[in-house]
């Protein structure tokens, strides 16, 4: 059986540990796919980059950062919808500074992984929900190490990532959380450049059949909370809380539905025009 080869990419973190479980068990290669992962520790920013220069070929991706870049342009289309449940932002302030309270960052410098990431459009995203007036000031820093370090170094006031990758900086005293900020979406979805699609359907159907259900098996396993907690060096009951609230999809959604009220937010932020959310299903999806 001709083997079809997929580069595939995503951020190193406990999201994904259904597929680095389906890779070591070699169940990609049962199916006749040989899949590389590639970990994104730049995050959506860096998966878009591939996504357009081709150096991976499908991208385990934030849903609000892959629909605004499809809708720009990108030529890569969502196939499904990857971790149902939305995905909690924690807010980051330096750990010694002044900031107690949400409000007392408005007009204040965010750290952002990559232009168009999940750091950057959820400052956004909290900025419409507090109601802020002034401008947001960004600071590119490249990944979560990147803006720990701008944080520690006076180089940001506030970094958002999602909050159980960085409780444990939070317990060394590297940040303070002062909140979060829940997505109004699930989180991650399955995005592939289009011209895959049009060269591998059936290869990127058995990718998703069996990505899916090795997620069932790990939600429904015993063992999970534990052994993310090894890998991922979070606090057991922080996974045990983290698992309650995760639901992988384990079969084809709506994707539609799923992704009106994201078009709608990006539009209402003024972060895609008008004409780039015209007809935006035929251009999100095959």
């Amino acid at each position: 059986m001709d083997r079809v080869g997929l580069k595939v990419g995503g951020v190193p973190e406990h999201f994904n540990f259904p597929w680095r479980l389906a890779i070591e068990e070699g169940l990609f290669r049962e199916q006749g796919v040989s899949l590389h992962w590639s970990d994104m520790s730049g995050g959506t920013g860096q998966m878009i980059k591939g996504l357009k220069t081709g150096s991976i070929d499908v991208a385990v991706v934030l849903t609000e950062g892959i629909t605004r870049a499809v809708l720009q342009g990108l030529e890569a289309k969502i196939l499904r919808v990857f971790v149902a449940s939305p995905l909690c932002w924690g807010i980051h302030v330096p750990y010694n500074s002044v900031f107690k309270e949400i409000d007392q960052l408005e007009g204040k410098t965010f750290a952002i992984s990559r232009e168009a990431s999940g750091s950057h459009l959820m400052a956004y995203l909290l900025a419409h929900k507090e109601g802020w007036k002034q401008e947001l000031n960004f600071n590119v820093v490249g990944d979560i190490y990147g803006g720990l370090w701008a944080l520690e170094n006076n180089e940001a006031d506030a970094f958002l990532w999602e909050k159980y990758t960085t409780n444990p900086y939070v317990g060394q005293k590297k940040c303070r959380r002062i909140g979060d900020i829940v997505t109004p979406w699930s989180s991650f979805v399955i995005a592939v450049r289009d011209e895959v699609i049009q060269n591998h359907p059936n290869a990127l159907n058995k990718m998703c059949s069996v990505v899916a259900k090795k997620a069932a098996e790990v939600k429904k396993s015993a063992r999970t909370a534990e052994i993310i907690s090894w890998r991922y060096n979070i606090d057991l009951y922080q996974v045990k809380n983290w698992l309650s609230q995760t639901e992988w999809c384990n079969s084809p959604e709506d994707l539609k539905r799923q992704h009106e009220e994201v078009v709608s937010y990006l539009l209402n932020l003024g972060l895609i025009s008008t004409n780039e959310s015209n007809d935006w299903s035929k251009k999100l999806f095959l």
